[in-house]
């Protein structure tokens, strides 16, 4: 079992930054494909962003692309989502998720998402 907690959302003005991480628990991290997804109110949960195992891989959604940038650090069981020149359409919440492989459809773990509010 794999516990992911979200943490770094908040209120931001338009154009500003956001760091969001999220630690994972047990020792099978470093096997599995992270992700970002977000839910604005009304809207489908979408993919912000994935990161293959080793971290070699990644791949965004086009609405973030140049401006998100996904990471992760094995040794500390944790993935981040690096946002810059935020929009007000980027506010939504948050989803760190996991699965066991890059060619997977399903995701197996869900975090508890973090809001994300951007002002204009």
């Amino acid at each position: 079992q794999v516990q992911l907690v979200e943490s770094g959302g908040g209120l931001v003005q338009a154009g500003g930054s956001l760091r969001l991480s999220c630690a994972a628990s047990g020792r099978t991290f470093s096997s599995l494909t992270m992700g970002w997804f977000r839910q604005a109110p009304g809207k489908e949960r979408g993919i912000v962003a994935q990161i293959s195992s080793s971290g070699i891989i990644t791949n965004y959604a086009d609405s973030v692309k140049g401006r998100f940038t996904i990471s992760r650090d094995n040794a500390k069981n944790t993935v981040y989502l690096q946002m810059k020149s935020l929009k007000v359409e980027d506010t939504a919440v948050y989803y760190c998720a996991a699965k066991r492989s890059w060619a997977a459809s399903d995701i197996d773990y869900w975090g508890q998402g973090t809001q994300v509010t951007v002002s204009s």
